[in-house]
């Protein structure tokens, strides 16, 4: 038989390890747009363009500010879904 509370810490070094890899994940993401895309593949980017303006530049000013948008959003969606998996989401009222 196993002991409850060994069990919960089991779930709560699951949950946290869980946590710890979405958040790595979603930090690689927007270190490669906002320093990777801006800097250091600009030349390479600049090739390219949006609506006029090169997308290095483009990526530099305005395409890593939406990427860290679209990722606030996917986060939230993320921890939402592994809170409720591990118990610990929202109860509705």
């Amino acid at each position: 038989m196993t002991n409850p509370a060994q069990s919960f810490s089991n779930s709560r070094k699951s949950y946290w390890k869980a946590n710890l890899s979405i958040t790595f994940k979603i930090l690689i993401i927007w270190f490669f747009v906002s320093f990777g895309c801006g800097i250091i593949f600009k030349e390479d980017l600049d090739q390219f363009s949006i609506g006029g303006a090169p997308l290095g530049f483009w990526m530099a000013q305005q395409g890593s500010i939406i990427c860290f948008v679209l990722l606030l959003f996917i986060y939230s969606l993320l921890m939402n879904n592994l809170d409720k998996k591990y118990g610990y989401g929202e109860e509705s009222e």
